[in-house]
């Protein structure tokens, strides 16, 4: 079928649709009457958002084409309720404002395009076309759906098996250098991620990488929209940039962003764009460095406990964009950060219609952990609507906190021993049995861990058959004997507005290990190989290695 009659087709269907124009000047109604009357099968007007509203709620509208500045309800606040009763109607924003707050409330209202004021004919009808062939293909996909329902119901168990697959390979390309690990750069920092997708296909990505010493890259994207398509272009963004950091000598912040600019604006569709945030922590200069693309603000907290903003700084990346700023920030005053994707804040909560965005903040706050701020989101979220996405990242001070610390010998008698002394400091802290059980279950998978694998040297491999061959004992006595290593256990109490959280450090003098099989550990809980870590995890709030994998850290709530 040529171009020609594709465009023809679009026409006729745009001459069933009913356009409902919202403005308060009435000179603005008679310009879209004169240029819409017989393309359309209606025009419905109204005076002002508030009356936008109404004829909405009463009509039968297809497209919506509303102007921004208007007295009672404004252009935004318009399309907001709107958008409480249909997620999917097209809705053209008409502004002479250009201004990146507005544009940025705008794509979170998932606004479907922007006309500029004064109101070009060709660029209406241009729009109106390509909102007509969203609604096209929306209700064709729809159609399809219906048909081929009983269809997929019938290879349900095959459609199971590839969302498994397609899940499995989103994860494959997500990258994260610090998965249950600890920055142990100049000072400790714990970063933490949740990734929750809402199909199976998420349009969020994120990554985590270490570009060079002392220099951790963040990035998170959000493919603007819902469906394969936002999906697609957050996967191929998030995968381009992984590889511009695989293949690159020197990490170059300006020239990955370039870059991955470049690569991404042929892929986009006209109307499509994204939202990214580009950070660089240079843990050494305490600078951050970062781009962000119509995301939602950047969190932080100092050292005094207030919050500190950091708003987007560039457009949202489309098609035609053609420049980007990077700025810096000091954050040698900074001990928390919250990065995160619109999805989180966009979530109506359980109180009355209020979105999450009212309580981010707050939450932020009083959150010690990404375990504190996971569980406070979900509740709050009593059913989410986007897919949702942070990075937490906290940096305690543990050497002000210190309530004791202690060296154990090498000795299989010593772990009885460093048991009874670490549940004895358990105990003039709670009475919780709970409590006390999963610390204790947290303190000995990780310190019999230091004692086998760090300080005697005993790889899992060798562990197993030694059990299989029952002389795992006879073994341990055996390395004992020439083992002058110790190992170090010292415990934190830290407390964080009305909770108090016990931080306990596990080293080793061992050679470590490879951290990156962590992530293999913890996708696979049912493997036998590092199980112990699983279960510590499991038994606590969070469990962070250092770089070198001869020391762990874990913390439990009280």
């Amino acid at each position: 079928m040529s171009k020609l009659s594709i465009e023809d087709d679009v026409l006729k269907y745009i001459k069933s649709l009913t356009i409902l124009c919202v403005d308060d000047s009435q000179t603005t109604l008679s310009i879209y009457k004169s240029i819409l009357k017989d393309l359309v099968k209606e025009i419905v007007y109204a005076k002002d958002g508030s009356d936008g509203l109404q004829k909405f709620l009463s009509h039968e509208i297809d497209i919506i084409v509303t102007d921004f500045e208007m007295p009672i309800l404004d252009g935004l606040e318009m399309s907001k309720k709107i958008r409480g009763f249909n997620k999917n109607i097209p809705i053209l924003l008409v502004s002479a404002v250009e201004n990146m707050d507005i544009i940025v409330k705008a794509l979170n209202q998932h606004i479907t395009s922007f006309i500029k004021k004064p109101i070009i004919p060709a660029e209406l009808l241009s729009t109106l076309v390509n909102s007509a062939k969203i609604l096209i293909a929306n209700k064709f996909l729809e159609e399809e759906r219906e048909d081929k329902l009983k269809v997929y119901q019938e290879k349900e168990k095959y459609s199971n098996y590839q969302e498994e697959l397609a899940f499995s390979k989103e994860l494959n390309i997500l990258r994260n250098d610090f998965y249950y690990q600890m920055i142990d750069m100049n000072d400790y920092a714990f970063i933490d991620f949740f990734y929750q997708p809402l199909d199976t296909l998420s349009g969020d990505a994120y990554s985590a990488r270490s570009v060079g010493e002392n220099k951790i890259f963040y990035f998170i994207v959000d493919g603007m929209g819902k469906g394969i398509s936002a999906s697609l272009s957050s996967i191929l963004m998030t995968s381009f940039i992984n590889y511009l950091i695989d293949i690159s000598s020197e990490f170059d912040l300006n020239r990955i962003i370039y870059d991955s600019i470049e690569y991404i604006k042929p892929i986009l569709l006209d109307t499509e764009t994204i939202s990214i945030d580009y950070i660089l922590h240079d843990n050494e200069k305490q600078l951050m460095s970062y781009a962000t693309f119509a995301m939602p603000a950047l969190l932080m907290q100092n050292h005094q406990g207030a919050i500190e903003r950091l708003n987007s700084n560039n457009y949202p990346i489309s098609k035609y964009i053609t420049k980007f700023k990077i700025d810096t920030y000091d954050i040698k005053d900074i001990n928390k950060f919250l990065f995160y994707s619109d999805g989180i804040i966009e979530n109506e909560t359980r109180f009355s219609s209020k979105l999450y965005n009212e309580f981010l903040q707050e939450d932020f706050l009083n959150s010690y952990t990404r375990e504190d701020m996971k569980n406070k989101i979900l509740w709050k979220i009593d059913k989410p609507e986007d897919d949702m996405t942070f990075i937490f990242i906290n940096k305690p001070n543990l050497a002000a906190n210190l309530v004791e610390e202690r060296f154990f010998e090498c000795q299989l008698s010593e772990v009885d021993n460093a048991y009874e002394w670490y549940i004895g400091i358990w105990e003039t802290l709670t009475k919780d049995p709970k409590l006390l059980q999963s610390a204790g279950i947290a303190f000995t998978e990780l310190y019999m861990n230091a004692y086998e694998h760090g300080s005697l040297g005993i790889a899992s491999c060798d562990k197993h058959q030694l059990l299989e061959d029952d002389v795992y004992f006879d073994e341990l006595s055996k390395r004992e004997i020439d083992c002058t290593l110790q190992i170090k256990v010292s415990v934190h109490r830290v407390r964080h507005y009305s909770n108090c959280y016990i931080i306990t450090k596990i080293t080793d003098m061992g050679n470590g290990f490879d951290t990156k099989i962590l992530s293999e550990i913890f996708r696979n809980s049912q493997a036998f190989n590092g199980r112990g870590v699983y279960i510590s995890r499991a038994s606590s709030h969070g469990i962070y290695y250092n770089s070198k994998g001869n020391s762990v850290i874990f913390l439990n709530k009280i």
